[in-house]
């Protein structure tokens, strides 16, 4: 009877066995077939999809940035650091190499110690391939339900990938799909993020500080829970310990070490060279121009920009090029590799010249003119009328404002909202402020700040060396590098006297030293005034004229020709804003931009061959493959000869004139030239310095036209731009592995013997007769004189 009945129990315990047997087939068998939802495909294996961040990189091979969905960049096996493998492997999943895919011992680990005696901290059962299933197929789930079916369907693509791929494939992409945080995804990017370090020059200890986050990287946050993540990285180290790959001493010796966090966060607003990041996004993503996306002042951008459609391969892309399956390339997501012009040590001068002078002598200067006047940071000279409506259109021009209409929110409530006090982070020059102020008092306070750009670049190749549209991208992404446009000033004179060269003057002809008169076609006349009367009635070299900046000069010239001859002229130099053939062109009423300015500037040091700014010499797709190249556009517009006496007439104005700081005050002895620019009420500052092999502008000015000096002695652009270019310049020399010395040399023209020494070449003998004291780099409109 008792055998009978135990022969019962073991064939129902027989039947339920090869019943649960049959049924779990049949579920791993559906699973495996995808009848239970999503399985990815022999393909989908092989070629896993993943964002990658597109990278830009510096002509010296430094990454200036990246753009990317997830921060990701991937690396090869090889490019591993072994102490990420050992505390991987240690953590994670010590038996790895010995099974395929599933661990038997920690799923029956997981069975008996976590679920039956209930020890959490006992550990997970998956393996780092079922981790690496989950990273690549699932997305979060919802409920218990349908976590529970993915941990079934990760054990069946776990066993697939061990059958695609080796054992360090898996670490491989294991390591480069991980997430992190502050969107730092893969092991090399939180290399970066979280050491501001490439992932081969990890420790040890910073390698279990990074393993130790994965798991649960909000929780072992090191910036906001460094105790909590040390120990967790404490732990990692135990196990390494365990495994061998350290003895006691060092885990003794490291455990004890603070985490010594260099915390970088690699987004689009921090990091070198933000404007121009910034520009070739812009500038790659850019959609063919369509008159009706451009609102109706927007003229001038809309035929700018359709021009640069067809001209310029970089503008638009990503829409004017295709992968091979037909699909357009995404910056954010398909690992591209854009290599630069940039230079980043150049690039690195640049930014710091720029914060020294305006940071440290201009700002505070301002700040003291400007102290205790009711309507600062403006000039004394405006009205109340013109002060509110500046303020009234820069609030209506802010995002909140923006937000709160659409809102539906009436005019006094918006007012009301803006004059409330809210906590907010500043800028300063001493670093971020975290301050109370009302949206109203911010618009006061960062109108108070002086903003300027810089454009560095080759001109025989039109490479661009360093970019700086202004002076802090968090808080000032206006770029005046190529959005903004400025009244030139004086740096329009050099064109007015090319024209002179080319028709067969001589920098040392003899011209009279009188004011000059223009019959209008309104029929009033206009005559130029100079704002000193240095040499007044003299004969004067055309040399001393442009060095002196002398209005009375350059409007001499001009009547030689007429304003439409210097309108072709400087439009042939690369200059495509819109100008008037009037005749106070030759004083700088145009507005152009920084980068304009500086690639027709680059003519005169290439020997008259005019060649556009070059910013990106190549694009790779992820797999290394190059798919695009980009040349210089280079067009000759004048002679070897004009752009030669060009460069002597540019000088003299470093030699014995208004740039001639650059010698008493910078101790520079290079072959430079150059040319400082002053606009009506001295609101922009220019200073354009042309070198044998490198030509920089800079730019300095406020934020609104009536934001200035009141002064012209700090007004000036010798003193408000000439000492940022001297700043960068000399860093520039003084490093030896940048190809710029100041040994280089302009080149002369073959056969050329036409005479550059003047009668009345007499340098000065200090730079004090050139500080707003009788220079005319100053304009006037022909409006004052009617």
């Amino acid at each position: 009877m008792e055998q009978t009945r135990l022969k019962k129990y073991l064939r129902w315990l027989y039947g339920l066995f090869f019943t649960l047997l049959f049924f779990a087939i049949l579920l791993f068998f559906l699973i495996s077939k995808g009848a239970l939802g999503f399985m990815p495909s022999f393909e989908e294996l092989e070629n896993p999809k993943s964002n990658l961040a597109t990278i830009l990189y510096s002509s010296d091979h430094e990454t200036l940035g990246k753009f990317f969905h997830e921060n990701r960049t991937n690396v090869d096996y090889e490019e591993l650091n072994q102490h990420v493998i050992d505390a991987l492997i240690s953590t994670e999943d010590i038996r790895f190499y010995k099974h395929s895919g599933i661990d038997a011992r920690g799923l029956a680990r997981v069975l008996f110690r976590t679920i039956i005696m209930g020890e959490e901290s006992s550990g997970g059962g998956s393996t780092i391939t079922q981790q690496l299933a989950k990273l690549l197929f699932h997305d979060p789930a919802q409920n218990l339900w349908e976590r529970s079916l993915q941990k079934l369907k990760e054990w069946v693509i776990a066993v697939k990938l061990e059958r695609s791929y080796t054992k360090q494939e898996i670490l491989t992409m294991y390591l480069n799909k991980a997430p992190f945080i502050y969107g730092a995804y893969g092991i090399e990017s939180a290399s970066h993020t979280f050491f501001s370090k490439p992932l081969d020059s990890i420790r040890v200890e910073e390698a279990a500080t990074m393993i130790g986050m994965l798991k649960n990287p909000s929780l072992f946050n090191p910036i906001r829970r460094p105790d909590l993540t040390q120990a967790r990285r404490n732990v990692v180290l135990n196990q390494m310990k365990k495994a061998g790959h350290i003895n006691p001493e060092e885990y003794d010796s490291l455990k004890i070490l603070p985490l010594d966090i260099r915390f970088q966060r690699d987004d689009h607003i921090h990091g070198l060279a933000p404007y121009f990041r910034e520009y070739i996004r812009l500038t790659l993503t850019a959609d063919k121009p369509e008159r009706e996306d451009y609102a109706s002042w927007q003229e001038q951008k809309f035929i700018e920009d359709s021009i640069a459609w067809i001209s310029d391969p970089l503008f638009g892309w990503v829409n004017k090029n295709l992968k091979a399956d037909g699909t357009k390339y995404d910056i954010y997501s398909d690992g591209l590799k854009i290599f630069s012009t940039i230079d980043s040590r150049m690039q690195q001068y640049a930014e710091k010249a720029m914060a020294e002078h305006l940071g440290e002598d201009l700002q505070p200067l301002f700040f003291k003119e400007k102290q205790g006047r009711s309507r600062a940071p403006f000039t004394k000279n405006i009205t109340e009328e013109q002060y509110e409506s500046i303020i009234s259109r820069a609030m209506r021009n802010s995002d909140r404002y923006r937000y709160l209409r659409s809102e539906g929110v009436d005019q006094d409530s918006i007012l009301a909202n803006f004059e409330e006090p809210v906590e907010m982070e500043v800028f300063s020059w001493k670093g971020n402020i975290d301050t109370i102020m009302s949206p109203l008092d911010s618009i006061h306070y960062y109108k108070s700040f002086l903003r300027a750009s810089m454009l560095s670049m080759d001109p025989h190749s039109g490479d661009v060396r360093a970019y700086v549209g202004g002076p802090n991208y968090q808080h000032f992404k206006y770029d005046m590098v190529s959005m903004g446009k400025r009244q030139v000033g004086s740096t329009i004179k050099p064109f007015v006297y090319t024209l002179a060269m080319q028709e067969g003057l001589t920098p040392c002809d003899m011209v009279p030293n009188i004011p000059q008169t223009f019959n209008l076609v309104t029929g009033k006349t206009w005559t130029p005034r100079n704002s000193g009367s240095k040499r007044a009635g003299d004969m004067v070299s055309l040399k001393w004229g442009l060095a002196n900046s002398n209005n009375n000069i350059t409007a001499w010239v001009l009547k030689q020709f007429n304003p439409e001859a210097v309108v072709n002229l400087i439009q042939d130099m690369g200059i495509k804003s819109p100008m008037d053939p009037v005749p106070s062109i030759v004083l700088g009423v145009p507005e152009f931009g920084l980068d304009e300015m500086v690639s027709a500037y680059c003519t005169y040091a290439n020997k008259g061959v005019h060649v556009e700014p070059l910013m990106v010499t190549r694009i790779e797709d992820r797999y290394g493959n190059v798919i695009s190249n980009f040349n210089p556009r280079k067009k000759e517009v004048l002679s070897e000869e004009t752009a030669f006496l060009m460069l002597n007439l540019l000088e003299g104005v470093i030699n014995q004139g208004t740039g001639i700081r650059l010698r008493y005050r910078y101790q520079f002895d290079a072959q430079i030239g150059g040319k400082t620019g002053t606009s009506q009420n001295h609101s922009d500052g220019w200073f354009m310095g042309v070198t044998p092999n490198l030509v920089t502008g800079v730019w300095v000015g406020g934020e609104d036209r009536d934001i200035h000096f009141d002064n012209i002695g700090l007004g000036q652009g010798a003193n408000m731009a000439l000492p940022i270019w001297a700043l960068y310049m000399q860093r520039v020399y003084e490093n030896e592995d940048i190809p710029v010395t100041q040994e280089d040399q302009f080149e002369e023209p073959v056969n050329f013997n036409i005479n550059l020494v003047c009668p009345d070449e007499d340098v000065p003998a200090n730079e004090e007769d050139y500080e707003g004291n009788g220079s005319s780099d100053t304009i006037q409109t022909e409006e004052e004189f009617f």
